[in-house]
């Protein structure tokens, strides 16, 4: 399966696999004698009395508190580490947040000028269309009351005729029919057109007013997203000093 020279370079591994544990072999040999002569070398030399060293407690003990006093220290500076790291991560993680919803809070502005410029100009359409039909009506009272001159003056002239050519019964029961036709026609396109007029007014105050709401409310979102934006700079600016 393998090479030739994959074949040659584990043959070269082997070989020096082996003689690492042959060389290994031989340092453990020499270690063996090696502590085997040091061990006689003490057995010979070695004191035959035992020594004292009860002198040497009271350092061990007082090296063993310092130990333990060192050990505490470093615990607590190892706990206080992990509390800053804590505590510098939290503040990352919060200025992190508040620039998110700083961002947000940006892009919602943003996209409410818009909006904004538009209710603008929607209410200053819903105005002049207001103006426009005030003069509207404005013309067809006046066009009304012509009217109305008009037929009075059409009924008084039927009237002197009637007087003055001393009609019938019969005619003069149709001139009066006629009055009252022309009468009630009269009221009744002045009815239609109060009623078409009061209509347009109640629709175009509600367009004013429903864009007044909204461009109420727009600004009063728009004040909040600045006092929410502002506190949150303030805290921002804040954290940056800390």
């Amino acid at each position: 399966i393998l090479s030739n020279d994959e074949k040659l370079t584990m043959q070269s591994l082997n070989e020096r696999l082996a003689s690492y544990l042959n060389t290994v072999r031989n340092l453990e040999m020499e270690n063996a004698q090696l502590e085997q002569l040091i061990r006689e070398w003490y057995q010979k030399q070695g004191p035959t009395g035992t020594k004292d060293y009860s002198h040497y407690y009271g350092k061990i003990e007082d090296l063993q508190n310092q130990l333990v006093t060192a050990a505490v220290e470093t615990n607590r500076v190892l706990l206080d580490l992990d509390n800053t790291r804590m505590t510098a991560e939290d503040f990352r993680i919060k200025y992190e947040t508040e620039y998110c919803l700083r961002q947000n809070v940006e892009a919602d502005i943003n996209s409410l000028r818009p909006l904004l410029d538009n209710l603008t100009l929607s209410r200053s359409d819903l105005e002049m269309q207001f103006e426009s039909l005030k003069e509207e009506m404005i013309d067809l009272k006046k066009n009304h009351e012509e009217e109305i001159k008009s037929l009075q003056t059409q009924s008084s002239g039927d009237v002197n005729v009637e007087v003055n050519a001393a009609p019938g019964e019969d005619l003069l029961k149709k001139l009066n029919d006629m009055r009252q036709e022309y009468e009630t026609i009269i009221q009744k396109n002045r009815e239609e057109v109060e009623r078409w007029y009061e209509s347009k007014m109640e629709e175009v105050s509600q367009q004013v007013h429903s864009s007044g709401q909204e461009v109420e409310s727009s600004n009063q979102q728009i004040s909040v997203l600045r006092r929410e934006y502002q506190s949150l700079e303030i805290e921002l600016q804040s954290q940056i000093s800390m």
